[in-house]
């Protein structure tokens, strides 16, 4: 699972202001969201206990960016006590968390944009509205193309016909004013 967050605070970073913590299953590209009060682990951590008594499969890992709502003590204890490894991202490398961060603007952003959240009021809408939105795969839809697809003969005309130079336009005067300078024919340049 990779784990996010996601800071609502509408361009004025002053203050507090609401977090939407997104965790996504890489290999099934199930993703819980739960918004909480701020980045406080205290909150990040109770929505992750949250989170993980919702997904119906275990959690074999957890990889997380380096804040510190992800790198404490708390998070360490439990995925030590669960039996869960727990890696974070390279410093400086925004693309470790690329499933997650995919996320955050399809789930979280598209549903909520850029606005500042930061009452209680606005906090329980945002679980309100993050919770309908949330991206649980079902059996016909796979997120990943399978390697066990047969494989298809292409269907382009391109790979069934030959290539065909047009015959109006600009292409076909270049061609031809091309062709006068090489001595096939006698057209004048455009």
């Amino acid at each position: 699972m990779e784990i996010d967050c996601v800071g609502h605070e509408g361009g004025d970073p002053r203050g507090d202001f609401a977090q939407t913590l997104t965790v996504t299953d890489i290999r099934l590209g199930w993703t819980e969201t739960q918004a909480v009060k701020n980045k406080a682990q205290q909150w990040v951590f109770a929505a992750l206990m949250d989170i993980t008594e919702l997904v119906p499969f275990p959690i074999l890992g957890i990889d997380s960016d380096n804040g510190s709502e992800f790198i404490n003590g708390h998070l360490l204890r439990y995925c030590q006590d669960q039996q869960i490894t727990f890696t974070r991202s390279r410093v400086g490398n925004k693309n470790d968390g690329a499933h997650v961060e995919q996320k955050n603007w399809s789930v979280v952003r598209h549903a909520v944009g850029y606005h500042r959240y930061d009452t209680a009021a606005e906090l329980a809408l945002l679980n309100e509205t993050t919770r309908c939105c949330g991206c649980r795969p079902t059996s016909s839809h796979a997120s990943r193309s399978s390697s066990r697809r047969p494989a298809t003969a292409p269907k382009s005309p391109s790979a069934t016909t030959s290539p065909r130079p047009p015959t109006s336009g600009s292409w076909s005067k270049r061609a031809s004013a091309t062709k006068s300078r090489n001595g096939s024919s006698s057209s004048t340049r455009p």
